[in-house]
């Protein structure tokens, strides 16, 4: 089974659709498989005070200028739908709420998207596993346990998933990944299980992808140096073509793990061992 890439725009398009268009462009042109989003409703997310707070930004002096100005709302979201559509790339979006939830439901999108914040938001995960799409959830900031009644979840609604196991630091220090948790999440919880992955650079996706993960998902971005709070721990265009290239490549080295000769090793072996006396088993 191949990896499934997920190019994570999130909100590293500032809030500019054209900056959208030409991040899915980079998504398409690497391989990836889909392009994710990030929905929420301002107003519920955020208190009043929280918003009413200061803060600087391309958009004003609040830090409800920064969240508005870093949302897409229906206009927006048609806007990605057919570009999606006419690049022929997948699109669906992690969701902070449940009014975001019921809004993507107009574009019926292929899959759903449990962020690592959202994991304890029981109603939220409740109503996402109502509508039986397949569904990533992250695993950030979260134990055992919360893992578990997550899956419990989905598993009594019927609704199909896979984890992904994801460290919510932004960017992640490599000695933090924990990357055998894949293998611990697999063995423990019978599921599939992917990487959702926040570090600088490509080696820890590439170990990740040799682990046995059904996704992987990095975040993209026309440049680390961009206004925004996930840009430092994105990927770049040339960084994503080299990323998804070697993931490709790593899926076909990794083989099926039977012992064996290889048909191309027959000729060579024969060659090599022309001199050695044919062995016999006793």
């Amino acid at each position: 089974m191949s990896i499934f890439v997920i190019a994570e725009i999130g909100i590293n398009h500032n809030g500019d659709v054209n900056i959208a268009r030409q991040l899915i462009d980079v998504a398409k042109d690497a391989g990836a498989d889909a392009v994710k989003f990030q929905k929420r409703t301002i107003d519920l997310v955020y208190s009043k005070e929280f918003l009413d707070s200061p803060r600087e930004s391309p958009w004003g002096i609040t830090q409800r200028h920064q969240k508005e100005g870093l949302e897409f709302g229906k206009k927006g979201y048609d806007q990605i739908d057919a570009y999606c559509k006419e690049k022929d790339i997948i699109w669906f979006a992690s969701t902070w709420d449940l009014e975001s939830q019921k809004f993507l439901r107009q574009y019926k999108l292929a899959y759903n998207k449990i962020a690592s914040a959202m994991l304890t938001y029981r109603e939220l995960l409740e109503m996402v596993a109502e509508e039986r799409k397949d569904t990533f959830i992250s695993t950030g900031m979260s134990g055992e346990k919360e893992i578990e009644t997550a899956i419990k979840i989905f598993r009594n609604a019927g609704c199909p998933f896979e984890l992904m196991h994801c460290v919510s630091t932004y960017p992640m220090n490599d000695e933090d990944a924990n990357l055998n948790c894949i293998k611990t999440l697999q063995e423990r919880f019978q599921c599939k299980v992917g990487y959702s992955g926040h570090e600088v650079g490509l080696a820890i996706s590439y170990a990740a992808a040799a682990l046995g993960i059904t996704s992987l998902e990095r975040h993209i971005t026309l440049s680390r140096a961009m206004y925004g709070s996930d840009q430092a721990a994105s990927v770049e265009p040339a960084g994503f073509r080299q990323l998804v290239g070697a993931v490709r490549k790593i899926e076909k080295a990794l083989g099926n793990g039977e012992i064996s000769i290889h048909e191309k090793e027959i000729p060579i072996a024969q060659k090599l061992r022309a001199h050695i006396p044919l062995m016999v088993s006793k």
